[in-house]
């Protein structure tokens, strides 16, 4: 154990010696013949050589895979544009990726398992997520590496490129993808940017969030349509579009962006549809994950070998494995008499609603998801939704995640919180897609919301506790919980653990409803959203089953059901698990927080804090309906007991680690002191 962090858990398994089983190599070797190599461009100790506990010194490795993928595989068939990829003198493709590794450098000290975080655009957050570490593209310092969690735990930490187009910034991870090439002529089709302008705007970008765009075929092409919609006073998204004549329009900054004369208004939301050529095979990135993964699992000189690989991903990335799991790209490209390996042995997809994403089709743009009012009508939300099959009466499609789509299933987690609800339609996740009924998950998948999460933790806001009633976003840690069920999946992988059962939102039980039967208390503000995120049945042309969008924007139909979590009388929600916020309230936790143009509107991402009236004297001057927290609380040693026993109970349910607990008691004391400051 290392006495400076004083951190002795162990994730999942003990730290022990492995080597690679010779017969799985032999079953297997076929299997990752497409990672041609891996090159190793830096090798360094991480802190110096530091010690971290039975686990010892760790090591970083920076580099590039190089593949060479088979064209007739069977498990790189679904890669759209594949066939028009060129090819070296063997026939296949060539592409490469950036590569990241921390790993003990003692390999009789490694536990065998590798944690392949997929990179959300490109950088990366195991450290800060489940180590409490700083946020950064190339860890280094002692802040980057937080408690150790995962390090004092002997694991292989990984992290592999498969975006081709993340912004060009120093230490972000890319897939060098090939382009899909015409025989005679280049490949074009229709590329589409939407925004929702906030700030009045002289020019707007192509791609999204500084990514590289796919650049026009044509300045003066005919099928390049700019429009607007909007007044700038009322949500423009019933609005008709309008289109801007050509001539008030230019593509600008080396055709990167585009310029408006007389500027972009804010409260407008515009939509660019325009001519591009030569796409990336982008679906190659998925290959990319799991023929690295595969290589760490069988290949004998592979340098950061691994017995079992758990495949993690957030928000974008964690739809980014639902899709992996949807088109069958968890499992080995191996022929019929190879046998079905899985790539990834335990997956966890954080905060991704139901969706998956704009990962494998031509001119596919992986960084846009879906919001009420940003990057909306893309294929992000697109049946089916749960791992079960179920039927979609509508279309008379029938259809699961996983269910009839793969041999071999690795097992899931999917943890969602009260935002995914109301910003990405978690609830199509686990009910059929009338939100009629519930969908039990598969046996070898759980479910997990968090109860009032929003999409990502921060802390307490900056504004004094008497300032505001209603503070923009709010400190319920979820951390705490996400830390504790990587401890279960990497159990359950291992050594076949039953995980905790899942924990979500239900219709049976009543903690899963219609926005017009939610009990939310009727405050003097905020105004709960009208409705939450309702994605619609779309339909991008005959040729999308194959990859190839022909309408764009899509043809939009009838809504999917999606359902909200029930609250308490305080406003809190029901169902899921509840953390110590929740259990021992002095606040409402909303998932959501008005729109600062269209306060009807939901802002992405965030939370509202409601803070509890002190007494009953605010109470009654500000017609709370919500009981008082001196009611609720009346001191700072019945608060703590509380706390105490709630901390218990979530250890006990397997929900929160026992090294955290005095993370726990000390977040709840600085809740506390902020809640009841003047």
């Amino acid at each position: 154990m290392d006495s400076s962090r004083g951190v002795a858990y162990r994730i999942g398994m003990r730290v022990l010696p492995f080597v690679h089983a010779l017969s799985s190599l032999l079953f297997l070797a076929s299997t990752t013949a497409q990672v041609v190599g891996v090159e190793i461009t830096r090798r360094e100790d991480v802190l110096g050589g530091r010690e971290f506990g039975a686990a010892g010194a760790y090591e970083t490795l920076v580099g590039t895979v190089t593949f060479a993928f088979d064209p007739a595989a069977p498990g790189n068939r679904a890669v759209v544009d594949l066939d028009l990829a060129p090819r070296d003198r063997e026939g296949r493709i060539p592409a490469r990726a950036d590569l990241h590794v921390i790993q003990p450098k003692d390999a009789a000290k490694r536990s065998g398992v590798a944690l392949l975080e997929v990179c959300n655009r490109g950088g990366k957050s195991l450290l800060a997520r489940f180590c409490g570490g700083r946020h950064g593209a190339d860890p280094r310092s002692e802040a980057d590496f937080g408690d150790g969690l995962l390090l004092h735990a002997g694991h292989t930490l990984l992290w592999v490129g498969w975006q081709f187009d993340v912004p060009d910034r120093e230490g972000l991870l890319r897939f060098h993808a090939p382009r899909a090439q015409g025989d005679e002529r280049a490949i074009e089709g229709l590329v589409r940017a939407n925004w929702l302008v906030e700030d009045d705007a002289d020019a707007l970008p192509l791609a999204h969030r500084d990514h590289r765009p796919y650049r026009p075929a044509k300045a003066d092409d005919p099928r390049n349509v700019l429009t607007e919609r909007g007044d700038g006073k009322t949500s423009p998204l019933e609005a008709t579009r309008r289109v801007v004549p050509r001539e008030l329009w230019h593509f600008v900054d080396d055709e990167r962006a585009i310029a408006l004369d007389g500027g972009f208004l804010r409260g407008r939301i515009y939509e660019l549809v325009y001519a591009a050529r030569e796409p990336a095979i982008v679906g190659l990135g998925l290959a990319a994950l799991r023929d690295v993964a595969l290589h760490a699992k069988t290949a004998a000189d592979c340098p950061f070998p691994a017995r079992h690989v758990v495949a993690i991903g957030i928000s974008q990335s964690g739809r980014l494995l639902r899709h992996a799991l949807a088109q069958d790209f968890h499992t080995a490209p191996a022929g019929p008499d190879a046998g079905i390996a899985l790539a990834f042995d335990g997956v966890f997809a954080i905060v991704a609603g139901a969706g998956r994403g704009s990962f494998n089709h031509r001119f596919a743009q992986p960084s846009r998801d879906a919001h009420r009012l940003h990057s909306f009508e893309y294929p992000t939300d697109l049946f089916p939704f749960t791992s079960r099959a179920v039927d979609d009466a509508v279309t008379g499609m029938r259809g699961g995640i996983v269910e009839g789509r793969t041999r071999r299933a690795p097992k899931i987690f999917q943890l969602n919180g009260g935002y995914e609800y109301w910003g990405r339609a978690a609830s199509l996740a686990h009910t059929t897609v009338d939100g009629a009924s519930d969908v039990e998950p598969l046996p070898t998948e759980r479910l997990y919301a968090i109860a009032g999460a929003q999409h990502f933790d921060q802390g307490l806001p900056p504004a004094a506790r008497g300032e505001v009633a209603v503070h923009r976003g709010h400190p319920l840690d979820t951390i705490v919980v996400q830390r504790a069920l990587l401890v279960a999946l990497i159990d359950w992988v291992t050594n076949d653990r039953e995980p905790p059962p899942s924990r979500i939102p239900r219709i049976a039980d009543a903690t899963l409803v219609p926005r017009e039967e939610l009990r939310f208390p009727a405050l003097p503000a905020p105004a709960v959203p009208p409705a939450p995120y309702v994605p619609r049945r779309l339909d991008f042309g005959p040729a999308f089953e194959e990859g190839i969008a022909g309408f764009e924007p899509p043809r939009a139909g009838a809504p999917f059901g999606v359902r909200v979590p029930q609250t308490d009388e305080l406003g809190n929600e029901l169902g899921g698990i509840r953390t110590i916020e929740l259990l021992v309230p002095l606040a409402t936790y909303a998932p959501w927080h008005p729109h600062a143009l269209f306060p009807s509107e939901p802002e992405p991402f965030v939370g509202s804090l409601i803070p509890l009236p002190r007494d009953e004297a605010e109470r009654t001057r500000t017609n709370d309906p919500r009981p008082s927290l001196a009611e609720l609380q009346p001191s700072l040693e019945v608060y703590r007991e509380r706390v105490r026993a709630a901390i218990e109970r979530l250890v006990g349910e397997r929900l929160l680690l026992p090294v955290d607990r005095e993370r726990v008691a000390a977040h709840a004391d600085s809740l506390w002191q902020w809640l009841t400051a003047r």
